[in-house]
């Protein structure tokens, strides 16, 4: 009889900033930067110079990835056409950073949803594409500020960090090493975003998102079983962000555009899409699942398109809202936290015995796939 502990998903959490954009408010100031571009360069443009800056529209935006609005920590600098950046007042080093702030919000709603106490955790990792710090690591001022004794680390692997970290917490669990997790994934993708990027100018939005995993014995009766996980990555150059403390050692070109999100839009679905669906048929058949059952898939949200495919490959006809359902539209891009903010808003209709996968793709590249089954 196999008695190894087996790990679960008790509850998730969310934390949205009150503060969101609407794709109108954005083109308006990055249209004004345009302009405000053009005629200081005015010169230099029609002597072939410099390159005039196009505008942008709402039209264009909807239509490259199907996002409306997105959240954000600081609207008003976001918006203004001569910082388009978030600012907010440096804090102590002995106050709690804004990046653990929104992380304990999200994990404490996690708590509270499993009924749980802080001092049952036993590790928190901090799963998440833009760290505020090298070190002391977020996890643990996270685990500070919640008051848990245990252990807590950070991890990125861009917007892949959530599922990276889930499957991380479930190999803790079967080892015998903890028997609650905490994964957490605060994200103020607004600060690493270029606002003046016309490519890119509405991807990113901000939010936190936390997973507990637990020990089966511990969890609550609604839960979610884990069938199985499986994590790839494949190097690509064609998302990249160049920022770091080695930047220092080239001065000249520290605040150079490539130090913020960049990345190839049409290499990247092109070949993203093939990767992930290929791997969700295949771990599917590794786990003895027929994917084109799944009741819903709870992808990453990046791109409408790029889901519609891989949604269409895995189920084998074009997947309903009910089947694959977004927030992209009013969260934009939020990295690694995406596919949990799908789960946490799209799983309570679900019934006992339905099967779903959350999976989440991004740079690397790298992927991760968790096949769930929903416990009465």
């Amino acid at each position: 009889m196999d008695t190894a502990p087996r790990p679960v998903i008790s509850a998730t959490g969310l934390f949205t900033p009150e503060e969101s954009i609407s794709n109108e408010e954005l083109v308006a100031s990055f249209n004004a930067y345009v302009e405000r571009f053009n005629a200081a360069n005015a010169a230099a443009i029609e002597a072939g110079e410099v390159r005039p800056l196009e505008p942008s529209s709402v039209e264009f935006i909807e239509k490259a990835s199907g996002i409306k609005s997105r959240h954000v920590m600081a609207k008003a600098p976001v918006l203004d056409p001569e910082i388009m950046a978030p600012r907010w007042e440096e804090r102590a080093d002995e106050d709690l950073s804004i990046l653990a702030e929104i992380g304990v919000a999200a994990a404490r709603d996690a708590l509270a949803r499993a009924g749980r106490e802080a001092r049952d955790v036993d590790a928190v990792l901090c799963a998440a594409s833009n760290m505020q710090r090298p070190y002391p690591a977020m996890a643990i001022e996270i685990q500070q500020a919640l008051g848990i004794d245990g252990f807590a680390f950070d991890m990125n692997v861009a917007c892949s960090s959530a599922t990276f970290g889930i499957q991380t917490a479930a190999d803790y669990i079967r080892a015998g090493h903890a028997r609650s997790v905490l994964v957490v994934s605060p994200e103020i993708t607004s600060g690493h975003l270029n606002w003046r990027d016309r490519a890119s100018h509405f991807i990113f939005g901000d939010v936190a998102t936390a997973v507990l995993v637990e020990e089966a014995d511990l969890a609550p009766t609604a839960h979610w079983d884990i069938l199985g996980t499986r994590l790839k990555t494949v190097f690509s150059n064609n998302i990249r962000n160049n920022f770091g403390f080695l930047n220092r050692a080239h001065p000249d070109t520290a605040d150079t555009p490539d130090k913020l999100f960049v990345q190839e839009g049409r290499k990247v679905f092109k070949e993203v899409v093939p990767m992930v669906a290929q791997m969700i048929v295949d771990e599917a058949g590794r786990l003895g699942i027929d994917p084109q059952a799944l009741r819903r898939l709870w992808l990453h949200q990046a791109n409408a398109g790029m889901n519609r495919l891989i949604a269409q490959r895995v189920l084998g006809h074009e997947a309903s809202a009910d089947e694959s359902p977004t927030v992209l539209d009013t969260y934009g891009n939020t990295s690694s936290a995406g596919s949990i903010i799908a789960f946490h808003l799209h799983s309570a209709d679900l019934r006992e015995g339905d099967t779903g996968l959350i999976c989440s793709f991004g740079a690397g590249y790298s992927a991760g796939t968790v096949f769930v089954r929903k416990a009465g």
